[in-house]
């Protein structure tokens, strides 16, 4: 158990005693679960999510925003974003972020199809969707010059500080984005 991302050892162990605990049937169901999905599950050649299907059901879903293309480097932002409800475009998943100290550069991840795609379905605007670390920002800069001459939108998602979150305990680098992001509430008279 401790070789799934984010378990440490005292996880793991609360894991594996509260499995041991719970009927055989129940650890049958939950791996025959996992094997069907691990057997089941492949990459949607159009935009990269994982489905059951030969394209996936946002892609194939004639009622999506066809000329808006929300671009994210994983299946994982992909899923948060569309848990909102608030996004009904299409989606690119870029299959990771820039990364040189890992060895990721641009040619590692679906850059080539995302700009292929661009082109093919005519989008209007790219949402740039990465997470705000220092990968996903430098994977969101390098896109955004990357698409500079192309006749689209590119826009980023907001940043600043989450909802219900007291400014004394954000960090610099969150307050330094929430300035950056203001928006006018109310104009001088």
């Amino acid at each position: 158990m401790e070789k799934l991302p984010t378990i440490g050892p005292k996880t793991a162990q609360r894991l594996a005693f509260y499995l041991l605990k719970r009927p055989v049937f129940e650890i049958e169901k939950l791996a025959n679960a996992m094997l069907s999905a691990r057997k089941n599950l492949k990459t949607c050649p159009v935009c990269f999510n994982l489905t059951d299907r030969n394209i996936c059901r946002i892609c194939s879903d004639p009622k999506r925003e066809k000329h808006t293309l929300c671009v994210v480097c994983n299946v994982q932002e992909l899923s948060a974003i569309e848990k909102t409800g608030k996004f009904n475009g299409k989606y690119h998943v870029l299959g990771g972020a820039l990364s040189p100290l890992e060895g990721i550069g641009p040619d590692k991840l679906k850059i080539d199809e995302l700009l292929a795609r661009i082109r093919r379905e005519r989008i209007q605007e790219t949402i740039l969707a990465t997470s705000l670390t220092i990968q996903g920002e430098a994977t969101s800069l390098y896109l955004a010059k990357l698409l500079e001459n192309h006749p689209l939108k590119v826009t980023r998602i907001a940043v600043g500080l989450p909802v219900g979150a007291d400014l004394e305990y954000a960090d610099e680098l969150t307050l330094a984005k929430a300035l950056e992001g203001r928006k006018t509430v109310g104009q001088v008279k």
